[in-house]
């Protein structure tokens, strides 16, 4: 995971996740536009849209998304 603000997220096509709810609540957003040139998956809280940015390895990011499919909560 990264936090390193050298990213340039001007072009961010940002997209929220399909499990948010149209209350607001715990969401999340991803640029997947923007993987190819960074190399990392740009992550954000869509409550908090000037807040901090994490950059996951695509990998690794893949991984915690099929790990949460899988989970109860």
């Amino acid at each position: 995971m990264s936090t390193n603000p050298q990213h340039n997220l001007a072009g961010a096509d940002w997209q929220k996740s399909s499990y948010s709810g149209s209350e607001g609540g715990l969401c999340v957003e991803v640029a997947r536009n923007l993987v190819p040139g960074l190399g990392v998956l740009p992550v954000r809280d869509s409550k908090d849209l000037n807040g901090p940015v994490l950059a996951f390895p695509v990998a690794s990011w893949t991984s915690f998304v099929e790990f949460a499919k899988g989970s109860e909560i």
